[in-house]
Order: structure tokens, then sequence, then C-alpha cells
């Protein structure tokens, strides 16, 4: 994934913004298909490939959670970013549970999204540079460019994010890890609330990584996580 190929799906039912949107992300090399509201975004998803989606939370039609949660559905991997007025953390960490990748609140300035952009286009350049070797957690294969745990009997797609996360613990494993350095690395930045959402997502990883009782994903408390296996 590169600016010069990248495919976005936009969902925006602001017409002067999403233009905005679009015509600035257009010029800075991006691909962008513009939807009003859910359905019609939905419509785009299912007869198109995209490389990352940009949803809007409150549309007309089908709002952005109820859309995030029909891609999940048909594609587990592509990164989500949600475009929220909203402030409340519950509704932020329901977009995290639902699968997004990331957020960002109105008002936004564009140099702010493309830098959210380009942590996507980053990671995966950074996957390509890495190999397709799966690696070994306990009793679990763990495919990072893929996007795939597998453990005997079951196949489990992960989003870019848990990916993403899990590999990050992979290569400090053993070591406690701090807070801020998973979120710089992963996020780009520290705050609260990509911090909550760290929460979120360990706790989904420890989740699957269940069925090997000797792997454990121990939380040292106002400092960090470590993977033990």
């Amino acid at each position: 994934m590169n600016p010069e190929r990248t495919k976005i799906l936009l969902a925006e039912d602001d017409v002067n913004l999403g233009f905005v949107i679009r015509d600035n992300l257009e010029q800075h090399g991006f691909y962008v298909d513009l939807c009003k509201n859910g359905e019609e975004a939905l419509g785009c998803f299912m007869e198109n490939q995209y490389d990352i989606c940009i949803l809007d939370v409150m549309m007309p039609k089908m709002d952005g959670f109820s859309l995030a949660t029909k891609i999940r559905i048909e594609n587990t991997q592509i990164p989500i970013l949600f475009l929220t007025a909203k402030t409340l953390k519950e509704d932020k960490l329901r977009g995290f549970m639902l699968g997004g990748d990331d957020y960002i609140t109105k008002p936004f300035s564009i140099e702010e999204l493309i830098l959210r952009i380009n942590v996507f286009v980053k990671r995966s350049k950074a996957e390509v540079s890495q190999g397709k070797s799966a690696i070994s957690i306990g009793n679990y294969s763990f495919d990072h460019e893929n996007l795939l745990l597998t453990i005997i009997d079951e196949d489990r797609n992960l989003t870019q994010m848990e990916a993403d996360i899990l590999g990050y613990m992979c290569k400090r494993k053993g070591e406690v890890v701090k807070r801020s350095e998973i979120l710089e690395a992963i996020w780009g930045e520290d705050d609260y609330f990509s911090g909550r959402s760290l929460d979120v997502f360990i706790s989904r990883l420890r989740k699957y990584l269940k069925r090997d009782e000797n792997i454990s994903i121990s939380n040292y408390h106002g400092v960090g996580f470590k993977l033990k296996f």
C-alpha cells in the first residue's frame, strides 16, 4: 500500500466536507470513492477493492458503526478509520470493539487525517519488508502479513490493528513493554483515548490466545504489558 495506489472508501454525508476531504486526498495521490450515506458506501465496498475505509459515524440510512460491522463480515483485514463529532469515550471504544482501527474527531485538519492514513501506509510497507514467514506463539502460528492466527482446528482472521499489536509484542517477548512505546509504534501518538483502545485490543488478544494456557499477556499497572509463551 502506498499513496500512489492506495484506494480509499470515504463515507461522509456532509456534502461540503466530503468534497473537501476527497479533493485534498486526491491531491496527495490517493484514489477516493466518496459516498453520501452508509447504504451507498456498502454497495461500493461490495463492488470494489479498497485499501482503507474512512467512515463518518453519524450518517443517514446506515450509520458508520453499522456499516463497519457489515464491512468486517466481508473483510476482517481492511483498516477502518472513523470520523466522529462525538467526544464520548464510550462511542470511541464502541468503534474499536466493532473492529475499527482508528478514529479522528471533528473538526480536524486535513493534515491530521493524512497523517493517520499514512500510519497504515507505513505499516503496510514495513510488513512487506519483513517477509512472509509465520512465527510460533506457543501452540499458535501467527502470520502477521496475512493477519492470521492459527491453532490446530481454528483459523482466526485478525484486524490490522490486532495483528500489529501482537506482532510488536512478539518482538519484545518476555519484556515489559511500556504502554507509551506501543501507542507510539502503532497509533503514532500517546493519548488517553488511544490508551483506552489499546486496553480493548489487549483484552481481545488474550481471548484469542486462551487455548494455550502457557501464553499470557500480563498487565503491569501504569507501566505496560508483558507477553510470555
